[in-house]
């Protein structure tokens, strides 16, 4: 199979100097590239939301209620406006 890449200049010469200099061809490099690309995005497939995510969960500490009141509250700051404006 043929696939057509566009490649900047800067990127191409860059890839052509590797490849030299590893006495590879640019379509070896580039399928090594890919390989490892694969490979990689095959290693976290399967995995959960939570395990992806893992060590990100609570580095933010805060009031754990504040999610489950909100609704409370914002009814609470919308009446003090609206007798606010009753006045």
């Amino acid at each position: 199979m043929t696939i057509t890449v566009k490649l900047d200049p800067v990127l191409e010469q860059q890839l052509r100097q590797r490849a030299a200099g590893n006495g590879m061809s640019t379509s070896e490099v580039i399928r090594a590239a890919l390989l490892a690309y694969l490979a990689e995005v095959q290693t976290s497939t399967g995995r959960s939301a939570f395990a992806l995510g893992e060590g990100l969960f609570g580095r933010h500490a805060g009031d754990p209620a504040l999610a489950q009141d909100r609704k409370h509250a914002l009814a609470d700051e919308w009446a003090v406006k609206h007798r606010a404006r009753g006045r």
